[in-house]
């Protein structure tokens, strides 16, 4: 007994010898105060900038600033628990999101959870919400055409894939439905879909969802929204969010296309926090890094080289502005950033021209490096023609006598204002436009009352869809329109008006 006593004594005595305590530092801060979504904090000195912090081990909020021995950071619920007090921890980690295949088809909040009611979603992976954007070593030039099937768009101011291209118009122009018909357009191909919804309204994204469902896209689509009953910060987070996702896709190797809805709503919900977090303000009161908050994000769109896996991101950002001035301080920014811009013009929308597209002022820097060459043939100087017939149709107006060729010019600018009108979620192939246009070119319209342009339009269409499926299919696939299939298009298209003016007689 008294053996055992000993040997255990020493044993315990060896352990204790042999023990080494390591103390391990927990660093914690407390509430200072807490409003309107906004805590000031004590503590924290080794917190990090964007950092997830957990409060009361029950709500998590992000820090964005960071003062000696203080931090003040933003709650991610609107209706929040926290008071004076309460015990604040570091996590470790910044804002991230899940990404991955599962997503499609779903619509999720910033940081994840869904809002569709299909449960929860499955994916393992995450990705933190800012992220560098791709070095120019990383990069390529944007040669790849992504049709949004709106012939005005295509042939006059074609986006490529990795480019960012602005849509910019007043409130109710159509800026959302040209968004939502380049998602469409993108069903049956290989490029995949963000829609970031920022602080839209509830029942203005149930819409978008129905739309996107109804045309068969929802599938091929990740829907990223904040309502405009959210907090700011759940407002703030949503675009970065949705590129996140986007980034994860291309750095896969896939092409993507990403809208930001509206980023002009995104600016606002930065201004709240920044007041609130008593940041200075400078001009409409915005803070001094409003161009930076969209710059580090337009940026991460590109065209990887294929060093790089090839991916792409195609950012289409949109921004809505007062009574048309494009001068204002939001606007001027966002243009400088991007690589051109789509300026929809209320006075053009009320006229009925559908999309309101100001050729005159709407832009595309990537231009015709970005277009097949079926499109480069038969668009050719489509801008310059819009362009005269809207400046000469100002002084048309007034009753002045005017000569032959300028009531050619105007005859023929009607007829091609009416051929590139069309309806909401109507999408054109690229052989259906290049029917279109090579159909204008050889002045087949110029017969055809300017009432019954849009209807003689699209029984041409259907027509040619019949008769020479295999030529259509044929430009559609190879990009290309080769003189014999040219030559069959010309047959057709002229076979079809013969019958109509036999018709007419």
């Amino acid at each position: 007994m008294d053996n055992d006593i000993k040997s255990i004594g020493s044993f315990l005595k060896e352990r204790l010898d042999r023990f080494e305590y390591t103390p391990c530092e927990y660093e914690y801060g407390v509430v200072k105060s807490c409003a309107d979504e906004i805590v000031h904090i004590d503590g924290l000195s080794r917190c990090r900038y964007g950092e997830l912090l957990e409060f009361g081990g029950c709500e998590y909020g992000i820090a964005l600033d960071l003062r000696e021995n203080a931090v003040d950071a933003v709650l991610l619920n609107k209706k929040s628990s926290v008071v004076p007090g309460v015990i604040v921890s570091q996590t470790g980690r910044v804002a991230e999101v899940c990404v991955g295949e599962s997503l499609l088809g779903r619509i999720i909040d910033p940081i994840g959870r869904p809002l569709d009611g299909l449960g929860e979603i499955q994916s393992g992976e995450y990705r933190a919400l800012e992220s560098h954007a791709p070095t120019i070593m990383q990069r390529t030039g944007v040669k790849t055409p992504l049709e949004t099937g709106i012939l005005a768009i295509d042939s006059m101011i074609p986006i490529g894939r990795g480019q960012r291209e602005l849509i910019i118009g007043d409130r109710q122009t159509g800026k959302t439905a040209i968004a939502l018909s380049a998602i469409i357009n993108q069903k049956k191909g290989d490029v995949i879909c963000v829609y970031c919804a920022i602080g839209q309204k509830a029942s203005t994204i149930a819409q978008v969802t129905a739309k996107l469902r109804d045309a068969g896209a929802l599938d091929n689509t990740v829907i990223v929204a904040s309502t405009a009953d959210d907090c700011a910060s759940m407002q703030y987070l949503t675009p970065y969010s949705g590129c996140a996702i986007a980034e994860k896709f291309m750095y896969d190797g896939k092409d993507v296309l990403i809208v930001y809805d509206d980023l002009s709503k995104h600016a606002m919900a930065y201004r709240a926090m920044s007041l609130l977090l008593r940041r200075p303000s400078g001009r409409e009161a915005y803070p001094g890094d409003v161009f930076y908050l969209h710059s580090r994000l337009l940026e991460r769109a590109a065209r990887l080289s294929y060093e790089y896996g090839g991916g792409s991101i195609t950012a289409l950002p949109i921004i809505e502005t007062m009574s048309g001035d494009i001068s204002a301080y939001i606007p001027t920014n966002v243009i400088s950033i991007t690589d051109g811009q789509i300026y929809l013009e209320s006075e053009l929308f009320n006229a009925g021209i559908r999309p309101a597209v100001n050729v005159g002022l709407s832009v595309s820097r990537v231009g015709r490096a970005a277009q097949h060459n079926a499109m480069k043939d038969v668009s050719g100087n489509l801008r310059l023609v819009l362009a005269q017939y809207r400046d000469t149709a100002v002084f048309a107006r007034f009753g002045a006598d005017i000569d032959e060729s300028t009531a050619l010019l105007l005859r023929r600018g009607e007829r091609l204002t009416e051929l590139l009108k069309q309806s909401q979620n109507k999408v054109f192939s690229l052989s259906r436009q290049v029917a279109v246009l090579l159909s204008y070119a050889g002045n087949f319209f110029d017969g055809v009352d300017v009432k019954d342009v849009i209807e003689t339009r699209d029984r041409l269409l259907e027509t040619l869809e019949l008769q020479i499926n295999d030529t259509m299919r044929s430009i559609d696939n190879s990009g290309e329109l080769s003189e014999n299939d040219r030559n069959l298009l010309m047959r057709a298209v002229t076979a079809f008006f013969e019958g109509q003016s036999n018709a007419e007689h």
